[in-house]
């Protein structure tokens, strides 16, 4: 029985800005297809996606109202076909011709939309980091905190560094090339099972090169099956195959810091974690597998319970989890900041995600959860089934 639900199916479209109603009905039909296959194959299947290529280069020349009343109609058409998840893709804030007062555009698509994802890409291995576009960034943020309930609209709102196309996890996807199917899966009770399976005492020290080797043999076992019916699937509808992101993705009590912790180092925050989590993503990265977008390890404060855990007992703060993205894995998500954060200090948290992407050429995100009318100290009390709650702490320093 496989042990890892499918996160989400998602599509790429190959399709420019502006799509049809029809377009939209099509994507959900072959969505829904390819969520039957694999039902019927024994797996769950938590979200079908739908990845478009950048919104703002197809539409480069519309204005803001006219960009804000296409998005509302495209949201209608989700809404009307049964589609929860749509990317539009990043503004390439990182190329020098881009208009940088556009980037306050998102905050009204997003905030006036439920489906509707959008990032700015703040830095490429072509352009490099473009600074000035961190500050609107943050603004966006904010933005979303105070005009949607409990500050969800952060939920689909990130920045981007080097981050290519093709990954199928939001809110960082958008598309180029041909139209195609990609995965993801949400691995992390598959990466526990397996390091409890080899544990022979509670709170023993594993030996990392073995996690490695453990852990990519039962990721080939998992995903080949997988594998193979999405390449089927995508052949019959004349799609392309984009691939398969390993990235333990997590969700409430099935997150990876129970994972990491399994290891023997103690709480994440140890010395020992960044090893640990290198150890893991290694096994992530080297599986020969048809792979796409991040594979390397989530770590969402908000989106694993444990790990909320652990930020409010202070045990890990924002610049571990940095440092811990350099070896393993996405960036910063889902980090809880204080409602009152300056968006200069929110900006230079983006600038510092950025940059370690430009120095390391690799792709990092950063999604945050300015928490509004919270401060440092208080709880958060966040309704959404997706959202744990956690203590906050200042980007200075632990309360």
């Amino acid at each position: 029985m496989p042990v890892s639900p499918i996160r989400t199916i998602t599509l790429g479209l190959a399709d420019p800005h502006p799509l049809t109603a029809e377009t939209i009905q099509q994507v959900a039909r072959i969505l829904e297809a390819a969520r039957l296959r694999y039902q019927r194959a024994g797996y769950e299947v938590q979200t079908l996606r739908l990845s478009t290529r950048p919104l703002y280069d197809d539409l480069s020349d519309w204005s803001a109202a006219r960009i804000l009343q296409y998005c509302l109609k495209l949201q209608d058409w989700l809404t009307e076909f049964g589609l929860e998840f749509c990317s539009l893709g990043p503004m390439q804030a990182a190329r020098s011709d881009f208009p940088l007062a556009r980037i306050e555009e998102l905050a009204e698509i997003i905030g006036r939309t439920g489906s509707l994802n959008a990032t700015v890409q703040l830095a490429t291995a072509e352009d490099g980091l473009r600074f000035e576009a961190a500050l609107p960034a943050a603004k966006v943020m904010q933005q979303l905190a105070r005009e949607t309930p409990e500050g969800f609209g952060n939920f689909r709102f990130a920045i981007l560094a080097c981050v290519p196309p093709g990954t199928p996890f939001f809110p960082a996807a958008y598309h180029a090339g041909p139209s195609s199917i990609s995965l993801g899966l949400q691995g992390a009770p598959l990466v526990e099972q397996t390091l409890l399976a080899h544990q022979k005492l509670p709170g023993e020290q594993l030996d990392l090169e073995q996690v490695t080797s453990w852990l990519r043999v039962a990721l080939i076992e998992e995903a080949l099956p997988i594998i193979a019916e999405a390449q089927a699937f995508a052949a019959e509808q004349q799609l392309a195959f984009g691939g398969i992101d390993l990235s333990p993705a997590p969700m409430g009590e099935a997150g990876i810091t129970t994972a990491l912790e399994l290891c023997g180092f103690g709480p994440i925050g140890s010395p020992g974690t960044l090893a640990a989590a290198s150890a893991l993503t290694a096994a992530l990265k080297s599986t020969d597998l048809p792979t796409c977008g991040y594979c390397g390890l989530m770590l969402p404060v908000l989106e694993d319970a444990v790990l909320g855990k652990r930020w409010e007992e202070g045990q890990v703060n924002v610049h571990q989890l940095l440092l811990y993205s350099m070896v393993c894995g996405t960036g910063l998500d889902t980090v809880p900041l204080p409602g009152d954060t300056p968006a200069s200090e929110i900006a230079a948290l983006l600038l510092d995600v950025a940059t370690l992407a430009v120095r390391w050429n690799k792709p990092l995100s950063a999604r945050l959860f300015p928490v509004p009318g919270k401060q440092a100290g208080d709880l958060t009390t966040f309704s959404s089934p997706y959202l744990t709650n956690t203590r906050l702490h200042s980007l200075r320093g632990k309360v």
